[in-house]
């Protein structure tokens, strides 16, 4: 078996030369990882994990080294240093070049092999993970703590679905089931339930197994076809699913050496389309165990029970078997090497017995090995395991006692004989020689009733008294003193049985029954009388040793009574530490061989030699001190003395006072349960152990009280520390908020004085703004108001020339007292245009004061000053602008006294025009005078006709009434020619005409002038409806 060591290197080849798996064990390699520092230590392999291939491994060391072995190119390489201890590996991810790791934060990271870099970290669990499952596809995962299992997506690491379950029932383990889309999830009630992984619809659920045969499953294993699930758990029974019926369908029992099962994994093969029928398990005991599930026979099986395996992978081709041992290290196991015998053709079945030579015939030679020819080869099935048989004829009985037999074929006598020859046993088999000198008998039941009791009170604080560094040594040890405990009560109160036990339970830690019935054994044997006078040391066995030392070295032992050395300081020490303090590992393995091949008491023998053989430093000694120092530590002394001394003292010794005739011959064990052990005073262990036990209630009751005490301190403190810092928090937050409010008062402050600034200059600017518009609509409404009074006195004017006649006085008074009407009118109007005016002045007064007074405070100097240069020069702007319409005003006004002499003189062309014609309109009036009277006349004649005729028709209706009506309108024609008859006669035609003209003319002057009196006040009564909005308009 080849075997490599990492030691500091990050990459190299596994094996240097050709591996050649042998058929007894099929180990190509095995890797074991040791640092070179100053102190070095072994680093323990924790997860392996094959990748899809099958013929390259990942695997993880305690400290975070993450290694990649490729078993076909022989090499390996460090691809990572998590610096934390690894919980569960994948590698058969879509990406080839990347794993999955749970690391011991309860985080999980993505790395790649090949750029050694981190592609992910994924978080979520809130304890450890120990299973990652990845779908067929590689694109799922399933992560599994005890408490949660979570589905993620390994194309974007996000976590797609998460199975939250009740404290009570805890996970077993949830998986994907090889070439499936269905997730298994088995949980710690024994209830398994089928999902499908797209929408996660539970399928189906397998019913409960039944009550004769009822294990909590614990592991599980599921053949590639996805048809066959294996459960295990703490027992020796294996129950096999059939997952298309949903039922139970085989419960295979194991042997009896199982107790529990730790894993199970089928063995792949590439011509069985995926329906496993070999399966692996690995019990308690570390080995692995291989059977056919279909014939329920063993095959082959792997580890030892000194070499035991802790947890083991199956590379997917079935090629490879990948184990990581209790020790730490790394074992690649080849599967073709371990099934070679089973797939051997059968052996014939003719067998031939051939004689010895009887020259050489002896009692080694006398063996009938059991051979065959070959007469016919029938078919065999696979699984067949072919077994030799050796018959050996015993020649020895006579000469041998059968006392000295011992099981597994050994003798006892020949064993002392080896021992003589060679000082001790070989280191391959010794103990394997061991379990048959002490002839254990493995009550495999028997001890595990004692430990499911469970730890014993007395050692529940054990690491506190004996602290040792390995954990599972100090488990181990505490198990076995707490079963050694449960067996006998006196052991519960032995102070020195750790001492005692300790070196067994470190030779024997990978198999803690054959050393706890090694320690039974020595008890019960070596240990004889030691517990008589309980709780003080074995005064009997001691006496026993100063006899012996007084008789082989007088002058030691009077040495030691000068110095007051009793037997309890130079003997007692070596015997409750069975001398594990003062010798080495081989040299205390090389001692025990000897004692276990002999008398119980060549113990005691050997407590005397070991001081005579010191005797030159023991009488060198003068102080306790020295000798306590002595008996505590190594010496500088040679163990094939000491057993040399120890046989000598065992034949020379008398036997009156020679320990055997004092001490029982070996007893071994009884088989099926442990003998009764109640060689001690009882009242007084009993009494003690009533003391203990109410010491320990009382403690209990005190440490439940300080506990207690202590939560309520702790959770005052948590409450004043949450306090402080809620405090804390709150000062932070309320300065925060001080200072935040002070920023903000700033720039509101700020804003404030910008908004003031702004408004006062924009107040400024509209006051100037509205002065400067109603100076200039003063002005305007005066020119208006001057211009309107020159049209009314023109008018008045023309009124008056107009109304020089005594016909025309009455209109010119009703103009007059029109115009009259209108010019107060005008002048109510123009007052309160005025009083509005004088009131803005007020209010813009007020406003301008108010404005100042708040400059004035904000003391704003500078912008004070740059505000009046603007207004400066914008006056200057305004000046010139209204000098330029003073300009235009007046060019206007003395175009206007252009036109308005142009109008005079044509209204005086106009008077005299006028003047000629009222000549002729006043003869014509006087015409028309005389025409009215005729008209009056004749008007007054028709209605008396018509008031005598409608007399006469009153007083004779019955008269008709045509030839007055012609006789009335002859008389009605008559008299209107006749009337313009006279009207002819009376005036000459050219002054008719000249009449009937200036009359025209005279209408058309007096419409054309009422027209434009009417025109006049609409236009003033516009002008004083504008001047009303126009205050309304500077309010606002």
């Amino acid at each position: 078996m080849q075997s490599t060591d990492l030691g500091n290197k990050e990459s190299g080849k596994i094996w240097h030369r050709k591996p050649s798996p042998a058929t007894r064990d099929g180990i190509i390699v095995n890797i074991i990882h040791n640092t070179s520092d100053y102190h070095p230590k072994v680093l323990r392999f924790l997860n392996v994990a094959f990748d899809g291939t099958g013929d390259c491994l990942i695997a993880g060391d305690h400290q975070g080294n993450i290694y990649v072995f490729d078993l076909y190119g022989n090499r390996f390489n460090l691809v990572q240093r998590t610096a934390q201890a690894c919980t569960a590996l994948a590698f058969n991810l879509r990406r080839k070049s990347e794993f999955l790791v749970a690391l011991a934060d309860y985080s999980i990271k993505c790395f790649d092999t090949v750029t050694k870099e981190l592609v992910s970290w994924m978080r979520g669990h809130e304890s450890s993970v120990f299973s990652i499952s990845v779908h067929a596809s590689g694109k799922y995962a399933i992560t599994t703590s005890s408490d949660t299992a979570q589905l993620w997506d390994l194309d974007t690491f996000q976590r797609k679905r998460k199975l939250n379950i009740r404290q009570s029932v805890g996970i077993q383990k949830v998986f994907f089931l090889p070439l499936s889309n269905t997730i298994l999830s088995c949980f710690k009630d024994n209830s398994i339930f089928a999902w499908e992984c797209d929408t996660l619809f539970c399928k189906y659920q397998l019913p409960a197994p039944p009550e004769s045969s009822s294990i909590l499953y614990k592991v599980f294993a599921v053949t590639r076809d996805g048809r066959i699930l294996a459960a295990g758990g703490k027992s020796n029974h294996l129950h096999l699913w059939c997952l298309e019926a949903r039922q139970l369908f085989r419960i295979i029992q194991m042997p009896t050496k199982v107790r529990a099962i730790r894993h199970l994994e089928f063995l792949p093969d590439s011509f069985d389309a995926g329906s496993n029928q070999v399966l692996g398990v690995l019990s308690q005991d570390g080995i692995m165990r291989f059977i056919n599930i279909q014939t329920c026979k063993l095959l082959f099986e792997i580890g030892s029970l000194d070499e035991g395996i802790s947890s083991s992978v199956i590379s997917p081709h079935g090629r490879y078997i990948a184990s990581i041992m209790e020790n730490g290290s790394l074992n690649i196991y080849s599967v073709q090497a371990l099934t070679q015998e089973i797939n051997k053709p059968p052996l014939p079945l003719v067998k031939v017995i051939e004689d010895l030579p009887k020259n050489k015939l002896s009692s080694s030679d006398l063996k009938m090995k059991v051979t065959s020819g070959r007469v016919q080869q029938p078919a065999k099935s696979r699984g067949s395991k072919i077994q030799t048989r050796i018959l050996k004829q015993d020649l020895t009985s006579d000469f041998e006692s059968k006392k000295n037999e011992l099981p597994d074929g050994l003798n006892k006598k020949r064993l002392q004989i080896l021992l003589k020859g060679y000082g001790e046993y070989p280191t391959k088999y010794r103990m394997f020689i061991w379990r048959s000198l002490l002839q254990l008998p493995e009550n495999h039941t028997a001890f595990s009733s004692l430990i499911d009791k469970g730890t014993h009170v007395t050692f529940l604080n054990l690491q506190k008294k004996y602290p040792i560094k390995s954990r599972k040594l100090l488990r181990v040890l505490q198990r076995t003193l707490s079963a050694l405990a449960h067996w006998s009560v006196i052991f519960s109160d032995t102070p020195y049985l750790p001492l005692l036990a300790f070196p067994f339970v470190k030779l024997f830690q990978n198999n803690q029954l054959i050393c706890f019935e090694v320690i039974a054994t020595l008890i019960i044997n070596w240990c004889q009388h030691w517990f008589e006078y309980f709780p003080n040391p074995p005064i009997n066995i001691l006496s026993m040793i100063e006899n012996v030392l007084a008789f082989h070295d007088k002058e030691l032992l009077q040495h030691f009574i000068d110095h007051d050395i009793t037997s309890q300081l130079y003997a007692w020490p070596l015997l409750e530490t069975v001398f594990s303090e003062v010798l080495t590992r081989e040299e205390w393995l090389k001692l025990f061989d000897n004692i276990f091949s002999n008398h119980p008491s060549f113990l005691l023998m050997t407590v005397v030699a070991y001081n005579v053989c010191s005797r030159v430093p023991l009488l060198n000694c003068n102080l306790k001190d020295d000798f306590e120092f002595f008996f505590h530590h190594r010496n500088n002394l040679d163990i094939n003395v000491v057993i040399k001394q120890v046989y000598h003292l065992m034949e020379t010794t008398p036997t009156d006072i020679h320990p055997d005739s004092m001490l029982n011959v070996f007893v071994a064990l009884t088989k099926g349960q442990y003998p009764v052990f109640n060689q001690y005073p009882k009242f007084i262990v009993d009494y003690q152990t009533q003391e203990r036990e109410r010491i320990r209630n009382d403690e209990l009751d005190y440490l439940r009280e300080r506990q207690t005490v202590e939560d309520m301190q702790a959770e005052a403190d948590q409450q004043r520390a949450e306090d402080e810092a809620w405090y804390q928090k709150q000062e932070l937050l309320r300065k925060a908020e001080e200072t935040r409010r002070e920023m903000l008062l700033q720039e509101e402050e700020k804003i404030i004085q910008q908004r003031q600034r702004l408004a006062a200059v924009k107040r400024e600017l509209k006051v100037k703004e509205m002065h400067l518009q109603d100076a200039a609509r003063r002005r305007f409404l005066k020119l208006q108001q001057d211009q309107q009074e020159m049209e009314l006195r023109r008018l008045d004017d023309e009124i008056g020339r107009k109304n020089l006649t005594e016909n025309q006085a009455a209109v010119a008074k009703e103009m007059r007292a029109d115009a009259d009407a209108y010019r107060r009118k005008v002048d109510v109007e123009e007052h309160m245009f005025h009083k509005l005016i004088e009131a803005g002045e007020t209010q813009n007064q007020e406003t301008q004061k108010v404005i100042k007074e708040n400059l004035a405070k904000a003391e704003q100097a500078c912008l004070n000053t740059d505000w009046q240069i603007q207004s400066l020069h914008k006056q200057k702007r305004d000046d010139l602008q209204r000098n330029r319409c003073y300009q235009q005003v007046a060019k206007l006004l003395r175009e206007n006294r252009r036109k308005e002499i142009e109008r005079l003189n044509a209204m005086v062309e106009q008077e005299a025009k006028k003047w000629k014609e009222a000549e002729g309109k006043e003869f014509c009036l006087r015409s028309a005078k005389k025409a009215s009277a005729l008209s009056d006349a004749s008007r007054k004649w028709f209605l008396k006709q018509e008031i005598n005729a409608a007399v006469e028709h009153a007083e004779n209706p019955c008269h008709k009434e045509e030839p007055r009506f012609q006789n009335e309108q002859e008389d009605s024609s008559c008299l209107p020619r006749t009337s313009h008859l006279n009207a002819s006669s009376e005036m000459h035609p050219s002054t008719q005409i000249s009449l009937n003209r200036r009359a025209v003319e005279w209408d058309t002057t007096e419409q054309n002038l009422i027209q434009k009196v009417r025109n006049l006040r609409q236009r003033l009564t516009a002008q004083a409806r504008h001047r009303c909005q126009t205050p309304h308009l500077l309010a606002a």
